[in-house]
């Protein structure tokens, strides 16, 4: 994890603590969990992107789950999802807006000269370092496939 992150979170914890905010005490232990598991796993300190991925994947879990709470009639657990999805959305970078997406899109159309559907993985891989962490790449590919299609 990084210092500066990793810091941050930690920070987090404590304050969490002290305020006795049980809720959101527990979802930044699953944060600082998950990425310390993944540590274990790998035998790595993980960097910022990395802690980024695990924190993309925590978010991409609780939508999955808000689905299939909401299409089951658990709106209770549905409603501790979403605010689950809130605490985690905190350590990530501001979301790119919907204008930013289209000129990345855009750009990264012109920067490889695709044409065709057959372009679309060249596409897909300039916009991912360039939005990872600020918009889901499934809606991306979406307007990516509109656009060659």
């Amino acid at each position: 994890m990084s210092d500066s992150l990793k810091a941050r979170l930690q920070e987090e914890v404590k304050a969490a603590m002290r305020a006795k905010e049980k809720e959101r005490l527990g979802v930044l232990r699953l944060i600082t969990a998950a990425i310390k598991q993944r540590e274990v796993d790998e035998r790595t300190e993980l960097d910022d992107e990395q802690v980024l991925a695990v924190l993309e994947k925590m978010v991409k879990q609780r939508r999955e789950s808000i689905a299939q709470y909401e299409n089951a009639g658990r709106s209770e657990l549905a409603e501790k999802e979403a605010a689950e999805i809130v605490i985690v959305s905190e350590f990530m970078p501001e979301p790119a807006s919907e204008a930013e997406i289209n000129q990345a899109i855009d750009e990264a159309i012109a920067a490889t000269g695709a044409s065709e559907m057959k372009d679309m993985g060249k596409v897909m891989g300039i916009l991912q370092t360039k939005l990872k962490g600020r918009a889901e790449m499934g809606a991306i590919s979406g307007k990516v496939r509109a656009k060659l299609g």
